[in-house]
């Protein structure tokens, strides 16, 4: 093991519940709700409006664009609802991602009419069943998340190749003829189909193009309440009623009986041929899915509403559920399905909040296919092309090319484009690939290092990758510098292996020792770590309490000179490290003293780091640590006035606006007080944990209701309570501390002044997640007269937890008590100029001044994985997802109801306010 590797802690170990309360705490005592009670008592319909206005909004996307998709193929017309229906209902239900709406693809349409053309429709749908039993294999091995390494460059290149192959097909049938077999046929013939014009065809297909564009940018109040209506279905709509009108004689959709329907039979073809179909259709089917699921998992974050929780997409769970679906879809002679980025977006847009937006709109695919059959057989078929030609010309996304142009990827986009248009999908996407290889090495390969003089001063500049190709270089530009002159090395790249990092490591440690100097800076002048600091890549802030030395290996050296050397280790890491940082600050606070807006009580447990969880600095908080975080009362009988002396200090003398009480889980101290045996010798610790006998007392009290932990993600109002014993008491106890804070007479001098504040907090130790009891009223203790059947918990609940020393019978109900809700707030995003060295801001100002700065390296919620797009067409007129795709939204600092207690995120608070965290 090597010396940065935390040491290992045996939890379950640490438990200190003996015999009965041990075999109790194992039964499931606490019922924890997964998600918001529903209101008003329940709902009968078990189905969100919302979801039910969305799966309507997508089904009238999905009717015309199955419809167009299965003529674009070649397929029976029928094949279309059918794989929209099973997309829905089968993908829906069992794919991992809530959200995403599964059907017949754009994207595998030339896939399908290739594979009909040469083994026909009923080999198709074998090929089809074949190739969901591959995915379900491919999930059960977890191999998912891989498809999301293959280039954007090249998902990109092959969207776009399908796109175009696509509307050049389709380019026939809105002029009134066929399409070939290819693109280059397709091409070739279209100056003789443009000398041949039908046109009942041509105005039947330009207005469905005209209202596919004019529809999303119609204006005025009216033009916003069509607009609600998909422009897919308004286009093909007013075509149909155009024809009608007109009587303008042009081929029509003819469905067929579903008696006559196509099933599946056994395949037929060269083995070889079958299988590469099928390994097509696996490979776009799956790749496609995965990345639109990501997808839509960033629309999702981006939503302005945080109260509704959508779990993130399970990736594997998903490819599970396309195969599951490709293989009923086939079964049952429809096209391939995949997950689908325009009815997606569309889903998301509309405010689906579940699955059942999706199986929905599959059931009210199979209503319409039943009922609504004569009036499908009344669309023509150029308003359909019209349709598909113009999602294969988006399906060339202009943001994609800026994009690939901006990464310097436009060879890999070209060849793969040309690649799937000219010769084929998998031949396409195989040369994407050798194409960014060789784009991956050439740029490895290919570094520029320059020297440059001014001013006495040397600068090297390295441009590119910094490999063991180019250490010759580096080494000889290096050694021309002359002794004694100072270096800029300023290093522009993403990537320097372990011969380029050892050259440039001992060329400084040889210059320094020579008197020279040497800064390593980035691109744009920011300095980086020093290759001769020796520090190891571990090394952080916060290395000195993961019980390891930053470069060191303890277990290599003696353990007494190991025990010895520990003191001096971290003194000598701080000041080299930090004192620098540190040093204006608290030279100024030595100056003008201590003026901390907080006394901060807390448990003297090694593992609470008050300035990490509170995001404070120097001179912010008073901090006293004892064992359990008690408060004695006034002229208890303990020997011991330090903790009353600390709380007359900062109230009287140093004037602190706020006091907060904050326990912790897994707390020792709390542990031993309810195994405490009042028959055994008193010791120091016995003694000193009597000021906790209140908490015990207030915790088996059956009149008082229990602390809960409440909201989170899911919005959970009501809150669930403690997992055990140990932590109810942990939660009584900073409550009951904050009552006797009350009984000092300095405090309740000033709460009576309304110049104080009373704040309990709670610090969950594993789930590094700060809980905050807040309320409106001076003593920021928000407490309410509550019965037990307003917080949820029944009188069998109560009468089965088995705490020990608590005689819950029935008939004897928490009535009457207070009732402290710990309810979940959503941190915040980090504003840039928080993103910093740490303990100083932009202004010069330390970590712990009131500039509202967080600590540094906070990430924002709701990060998304790889960032890819989604594949496919994307909508017409679709609204671009706004600039905080993170979805961390600024939350409302106002308590909820009178009792609410926050979950505070690790916020550095204002002394001006007092919030510790």
């Amino acid at each position: 093991m090597t010396a940065c590797t935390p040491a290992r802690t045996n939890r379950t170990a640490r438990t200190g519940l003996p015999g009965r309360a041990l075999r109790a705490a194992a039964r499931p005592r606490f019922r924890r709700p997964h998600s918001p009670p529903p209101e008003g008592g329940g709902r009968r319909f078990p189905v969100a409006g919302a979801d039910v206005s969305a799966s309507i909004a997508v089904f009238l996307i999905a009717l015309p664009l199955s419809l167009g998709i299965a003529l674009a193929t070649g397929a029976p017309l029928q094949a279309g609802l059918v794989a929209a229906a099973v997309g829905g209902l089968v993908a829906g239900r069992l794919g991992g991602s809530p959200l995403q709406v599964s059907g017949p693809a754009a994207g595998l349409t030339l896939v399908t009419a290739e594979l009909i053309q040469k083994y026909g429709w009923r080999t198709t749908c074998a090929i089809t069943v074949l190739a969901g039993l591959a995915q379900l294999a491919l999930s059960a091995l977890r191999v998912a998340r891989s498809a999301l390494v293959v280039s954007p460059a090249i998902v990109h290149g092959m969207v776009a190749g399908i796109g175009t192959t696509i509307a050049l097909a389709q380019l026939h049938v809105v002029l009134g003829g066929t399409p070939q077999s290819s693109a280059v046929d397709n091409v070739r013939g279209l100056p003789a189909q443009l000398a041949d014009l039908h046109t009942a065809a041509v105005s039947v297909s330009a207005v469905t193009v005209l209202v596919l564009l004019a529809w999303p940018r119609l204006p005025g109040r009216v033009g916003r309440g069509l607009r609600k209506l998909p422009a897919a279905l308004a286009a093909v709509a007013l075509a149909t009623l155009l024809a009608l009108a007109a009587g303008i004689g042009v081929p029509r959709v003819d469905l067929p009986s579903w008696s006559s329907h196509a099933l599946p039979g056994l395949p037929e073809g060269p083995v070889l041929g079958i299988a590469v179909g099928v390994l097509t259709i696996t490979l776009v089917t799956s790749v496609q899915s995965l990345l639109s699921a990501v997808a839509v998992d960033k629309l999702v974050a981006a939503r302005k509403d945080t109260t509704v929780h959508v779990p993130r997409a399970d990736l594997n769970r998903e490819l599970a559920g396309q195969g599951a679906a490709n293989i009923v879809s086939g079964a049952l002679g429809g096209l391939p399905v995949a997950g689908v980025a325009v009815r997606s977006v569309a889903n998301v847009s509309a405010g689906a909040v579940s699955r059942h937006s999706t199986m929905l709109h599959g059931a009210w695919v199979v209503l319409a296919a039943l009922v609504l059959v004569p009036v499908l057989d009344l669309i023509p078929l150029p308003a359909l092309a019209a349709l598909v030609m113009v999602i294969g010309i988006q399906m060339v996304s202009i943001t994609h090319i800026r994009s690939v142009t901006r990464h310097r990827e436009v060879l890999v986009y070209a060849v793969t484009v040309s690649g799937v248009v000219l010769i084929g999908i998998l031949e396409g996407v195989a040369l994407g690939i050798v194409a960014a290889s060789g784009v991956a090495m050439h740029r490895l390969t290919r570094t520029r290092i320059t020297r440059e003089t001014s001013d006495g001063a040397e600068r090297i500049k390295v441009r590119g990758q910094l490999t063991f190709l180019a250490v010759p270089r580096l080494s000889r530009t290096l050694h021309q510098i002359p002794q004694g002159a100072s270096v800029v090395v300023e290093l522009d790249g993403s990537f320097m292996d372990h011969a380029a990092y050892e050259t440039l490591q001992d060329w400084q440690t040889s210059h320094i020792v020579r008197g020279g100097q040497v800064e390593v800076t980035g691109r744009a002048g920011v300095r980086i770590a020093e290759p001769g600091a020796g520090a190891h890549a571990c090394c952080r802030p916060w290395t000195p309490w993961r019980n390891h030395h930053c470069g060191e290996h303890p277990a290599a050296e003696p353990k007494r000179h190991m025990k010895s050397q520990q003191l001096a280790n971290g003194l000598s890491s701080f000041q080299r490290n930090t004192a620098p940082l540190v040093r204006e600050e608290l030279a100024r606070l030595a100056r003008e003293g201590q003026r901390p807006s907080q006394l901060f009580l807390t448990c003297a447990d090694s593992r609470l780091v008050t300035s990490m969880i509170t995001a404070s600095g120097p001179g912010d908080l008073f901090t006293v640590r004892n064992v359990g975080n008690l408060v004695p009362l006034p002229g208890a009988e303990s020997g011991d006035d330090s903790v009353a002396a600390a709380i007359e200090y900062a109230v009287e003398v140093l004037r602190v606006q706020s006091i907060t009480v904050c326990g912790h889980s897994d707390c020792g101290a709390m542990q031993t007080l309810l195994n405490l045996d009042p028959d055994a010798p008193q010791t120091p610790l016995r003694r000193w944990l009597r000021h906790g006998t209140a908490s015990l007392e207030r915790m088996k009290s059956t009149h008082r209701t229990w602390a809960r932990l409440s909201g989170g993600p899911s919005g959970d109002s009501t809150g669930r309570l403690p997992a055990d014993a140990a932590e109810q008491l942990c939660l009584t106890n900073v409550v009951q501390q904050l009552e006797h804070l009350k009984a000092h007479e300095a405090v309740a001098r000033r709460l009576a002044d309304g110049t104080l504040e009373l704040h309990g907090m709670y610090f969950h130790v594993g789930e590094a997640q700060a809980y905050l009891l807040s309320g409106p009223e001076p003593s920021g203790l928000a407490l309410s007269e509550t019965g037990a059947s307003e917080t949820g918990v029944s009188e069998t609940e109560l009468s089965e937890t088995g705490l020990p020393g608590t005689d819950l019978s029935a008939g004897s109900p928490r009535e009457g008590g207070e009732r402290a809700l710990f309810h979940w707030v959503a941190p915040t995003a980090p504003a840039p100029s928080e993103r910093l060295p740490a303990g100083r801001s932009s202004t010069g100002q330390s970590a712990a001044e009131p500039d509202g700065a967080q600590p540094v390296g906070a990430e924002p919620v709701g990060a998304e994985p790889v960032g890819a797009e989604p594949v496919g067409a994307e909508p017409v007129g679709a609204e671009p997802v706004g600039a905080d795709r993170d979805g961390a939204q600024p939350v409302d600092p106002e308590p909820v109801g009178a009792d609410s207690v926050s979950r505070a995120a690790p916020a550095r608070p204002s002394p001006k306010e007092g919030a510790p965290a």
